[in-house]
């Protein structure tokens, strides 16, 4: 047991797939998982074990922002020894051409700060994605016909943003889409010599201001769930 995480020895998979939101744990264990177990509950942070085609995997919720996912991470990788971690969660796009319920894969994440900042003093250390898992999750979105983009992100612990200088730029820039965790987590991961990646499906548009309700924010993103276990594991097993 860790502060954040009730599971015994053992009950959380070498796979974890983590989405920000604990229901939407809740509901990729029931959807996806064979001979699911809850093995987390503390302080709402649901967490679940089962199998995927026979491979063990874990889903557990990150919370809200990189000073949460921060916390989980940690305690999954150095406590529970989690070493394949792959967020699964929303996004807000940041360019035209990438449209609702696309899915965006994220091979770099940008950031103001992260709770890992203080490590690296003056060095502005560039957090990227795991090559091998990226590069499965692209095929498992081409093979399925998914709408996928494969770049680079912001991640940003501020939800409600009035910098729009700053998101001019980070268009001007390419950044396919902005969310809350990937950045701190791909930081963790690097750390602990682990494996991480982030596959995003695309909720609402900064450029075009449409959104998804939120009964789709919290179940329509099975794409994007199945291209993260095909990541994992590898398409086909």
């Amino acid at each position: 047991m860790t502060p954040h995480i009730a599971a015994k020895p053992g009950e959380i998979a070498e796979t974890v797939l983590m989405p920000g939101d604990p229901l939407r744990a809740k509901w990729v264990a029931e959807t996806f998982f064979d001979d699911a177990v809850q093995v987390n509950g503390v302080r709402g942070m649901l967490g679940f074990t089962g199998t995927w085609r026979g491979h063990p995997v874990s889903v557990h919720g990150s919370g809200m922002g990189m000073p949460s996912l921060s916390i989980y991470a940690n305690e999954l990788i150095r406590d529970y020894g989690a070493r394949t971690l792959i967020r699964i969660g929303s996004t807000g796009a940041m360019q035209p051409h990438v449209k609702l319920r696309d899915v965006v894969i994220a091979m770099t994440a940008s950031t103001v700060s992260t709770p890992s900042k203080t490590i690296f003093r003056e060095v502005n250390y560039a957090p990227c994605a795991d090559f091998g898992l990226l590069e499965r999750a692209v095929a498992a979105a081409r093979a399925a016909g998914v709408p996928a983009h494969v770049g680079g992100i912001l991640s940003s612990d501020t939800f409600y943003d009035e910098r729009d200088d700053l998101n001019a730029q980070l268009v001007r820039h390419g950044t396919l889409a902005v969310e809350m965790e990937a950045a701190e987590l791909y930081t963790v991961a690097a750390r602990h010599g682990a494996r991480a990646l982030a596959v995003l499906t695309v909720s609402d548009h900064l450029v075009t201001h449409e959104a998804l309700p939120p009964e789709d924010r919290e179940r329509g993103f099975a794409a994007m769930v199945e291209i993260a276990l095909a990541a994992a594991f590898g398409t086909g097993q």
